[in-house]
């Protein structure tokens, strides 16, 4: 008997493909896996399964019925700032930030944009540290790994 797999499925109205398409060209190690077109407009996808940086995920064109809400994300964890600042400039097109890392795109999914080295500064046994970083943060609308790792040692 085979394993279960597990894979997140995104609601949108109508730009699933657009949508993925988008993403699988801005993370690194990502690639579109299959379109299943409409059977009532086959120029149109009903499905589009993915794979973004290794975690699949399905993008259903499912119509105007339900949305998208930061009430779930993706969360994306990078090593330098300098791909925080590329993947969040390229998802903000159009979108709209909110705070601590949070955005949403254009297409109106959420993302978390998460410097590695925030994590790292969090799992420090040091509760005075873990809550100057935390401040900082929560100060952040951009998460900005240097100034985590300045207010770390302050």
């Amino acid at each position: 008997m085979s394993v279960p797999s597990v894979q997140t499925c995104l609601w949108f109205a109508d730009r699933a493909e657009e949508a993925a398409r988008a993403y699988v060209r801005l993370i690194p190690g990502s690639d579109l896996l299959q379109v299943f077109p409409d059977r009532s407009d086959p120029s149109r996808a009903f499905l589009v399964h993915l794979s973004l940086a290794g975690q699949r995920f399905t993008f259903l064109n499912g119509g105007p019925h339900c949305s998208l809400s930061p009430a779930a994300s993706i969360e994306v964890h990078l090593d330098t700032q300098d791909q925080v600042d590329r993947l969040w400039e390229a998802l903000l097109d159009g979108g709209a930030a909110m705070r601590c890392g949070w955005l949403t795109d254009r297409f109106g999914v959420s993302w978390q944009i998460i410097p590695r080295v925030l994590i790292q500064l969090m799992q420090t046994r040091d509760a005075a540290q873990a809550r100057r970083v935390t401040d900082a943060m929560l100060q952040m609308v951009k998460l900005d790994g240097p100034a985590l790792e300045a207010a770390a040692r302050a």
